[in-house]
């Protein structure tokens, strides 16, 4: 292991500890400049900008992940560098990870979804304020990467009304198991279920990759599922909100 993976490997570890008890709330000063990144496969890189908004110096690291999101940056294979992986950023500055691709990807006739993750470290806290009793927090942001082979079957802007959904129950609960056909995968930041006098909503947010289903508990309840429609709000390229509608199968 060299020095550099070494360091990212104790920023890591460093930010699972707990010291000791913090009296304020704190947010992260590091923002990432969009909710997703798109990979199209002629681009040799991608590149994603992150800003220091706080009033402090703030070292980060960021690496990629294929899921899970406990899994160190030092046992992940993905077919992709960030580069910088470890770098600091002063307040008010910025700094631009390239995102390069590096191996093959295993699927060429879908897309595929990987995680960017950017683990900001606060900076050692000096002079008297060093002995009073708080906890310094890590903070992470983790945002989609969708890699999309060139290609492929129809345009991501219809994927969403390609979706079909049917009407199921999770532990005797009224619930929507979405189906997506399509080679783009589609997320959604909620959908309803009307039935005329009810209406059931899903408001966690939820993805369904291509050719997969995916299962969303509903709240409330539904008194006439035969005539009832699905009203979609879908997520687009650029983190907007695309509205929709869809029958019951």
């Amino acid at each position: 292991m060299n020095s550099r993976s070494f360091l990212g490997h104790v920023l890591y570890a460093g930010a699972m500890m707990l010291a000791s008890v913090m009296m304020h709330p704190a947010h992260a000063s590091v923002v990432i400049a969009g909710t997703r990144v798109i990979y199209n496969q002629k681009d040799p890189e991608v590149t994603v900008r992150l800003s220091n908004e706080g009033g402090s110096p703030a070292l980060v690291q960021a690496w990629i992940d294929k899921g899970n999101a406990r899994a160190a940056p030092s046992t992940i294979d993905v077919p992709f560098t960030v580069t910088p992986p470890v770098s600091r950023i002063d307040p008010g500055k910025g700094q631009t990870l390239r995102i390069i691709r590096t191996g093959e990807v295993p699927a060429n006739d879908h897309e595929s979804v990987y995680w960017l993750n950017v683990l900001e470290i606060p900076p050692k806290v000096a002079g008297a304020a060093a002995d009073a009793n708080k906890l310094q927090l890590a903070f992470r942001s983790r945002i989609k990467l969708f890699y999309r082979p060139a290609g492929l079957s129809g345009r991501v802007e219809d994927a969403p009304a390609k979706v079909t959904w049917q009407l199921t129950s999770v532990n005797g609960k009224p619930a929507l198991q979405a189906h997506n056909p399509g080679a783009y995968n589609v997320s959604f930041s909620g959908v309803d279920v009307v039935d005329g006098a009810n209406t059931a909503t899903f408001d966690d947010g939820g993805m369904v990759r291509p050719g997969q289903s995916e299962t969303f508990p509903l709240k409330g309840t539904l008194s006439n599922a035969s005539g009832a429609r699905v009203h979609y709000h879908a997520i687009n390229d650029y983190g907007g909100t695309v509205e929709g509608e869809a029958p019951l199968q």
